[in-house]
């Protein structure tokens, strides 16, 4: 039987979250064994924690459709687990991914910060091309449409208003179409908000990868935090809500370490809360 922790990550004052599936043991599982796992679970992502030649642990992230190369919310809640389960015996660790190799930081309240790579911007987008996806699409022309990756890419979409943003109505197809023509996850659309509490309020697609709508992602965030330093909105930190119309209301914490003005390092943070132990049978070969 594989062990799996149901963790909630992103938590906003204990509720809300992006749920996740984490396996700590290593069961020898394939590729097909651990997507069939993810899918069996129904969750947006699942992630292995397997040992590690070149850091403290090697994490493996799987979609019910297949493996992506890094998940910020599946980190978060595996760090989570492993805290609630007093498995942590340090600030500091190391993580494996397909992404690289990526640190963690973990502190006393039990908040976790993960290290992302270094920000790289790729073709902006006529938004044009953008808006059949969504029914309206208000976007919000003083800011591109625009790929960014932080480990995965995402096309950024800046739209008008937090009520723009909870009103477009996703079209799923063409989502998944856009997003295979431009070798991206999905897209992250976002609306600055006012609130000097919150920097902006964000809606997740990934329909290609199986997850039409995400209440986290912490990869997409921290892209877009990269993106906003980029356009002159500086802050010391931001915070970003997701999950609002998933009735699942998530807080991403990201900081931008800088040197001379320029982005050194950047770490996608928030807590998890441990939710429940399944148990499922090692899927056939």
């Amino acid at each position: 039987m594989i062990e799996v922790y149901v963790v909630n990550a992103f938590t906003k004052n204990g509720t809300g979250g992006n749920k996740a599936g984490i396996v700590l043991q290593d069961h020898n599982l394939n590729k097909q064994q651990k997507t069939e796992t993810a899918y069996r679970l129904g969750y947006s992502e699942t992630a292995f924690v397997l040992p590690s030649a070149q850091a403290d642990f090697k994490l493996e992230y799987f979609t019910p459709v297949g493996e992506v190369p890094l998940c910020g919310h599946a980190t978060i809640g595996t760090f989570a687990v492993m805290y609630s389960l007093e498995m942590l015996k340090k600030s500091y660790y190391t993580i494996e991914t397909k992404s690289g190799i990526l640190r963690i930081k973990i502190q006393q309240n039990g908040l976790i910060f993960m290290e992302q790579n270094r920000a790289k911007f790729y073709d902006t987008i006529p938004g044009a091309t953008i808006e059949p996806c969504f029914t309206p699409a208000e976007i919000n022309k003083n800011l591109p449409v625009q790929i960014v990756s932080t480990g995965l890419k995402d096309i950024l979409l800046p739209i008008s208003t937090p009520e723009d943003l909870r009103d477009m109505v996703p079209d799923f197809p063409m989502i998944s179409r856009i997003s295979r023509e431009k070798e991206c996850v999905g897209i992250h659309a976002f609306s600055l908000t006012p609130d000097a509490r919150t920097t902006a309020i964000c809606r997740n697609f990934a329909p290609l990868y199986g997850i039409n709508e995400e209440s986290a992602t912490g990869t997409s965030n921290s892209a877009l935090a990269c993106y906003l330093y980029s356009h002159g909105f500086i802050q010391n930190q931001y915070i970003f809500e997701q999950g609002h119309n998933l009735n699942s209301i998530s807080r991403i914490y990201v900081k931008l370490e800088k040197d001379a003005g320029k982005v050194t390092a950047v770490y996608a943070g928030g807590t998890g809360l441990l939710q429940d132990k399944i148990f499922l049978p090692v899927p056939l070969l």
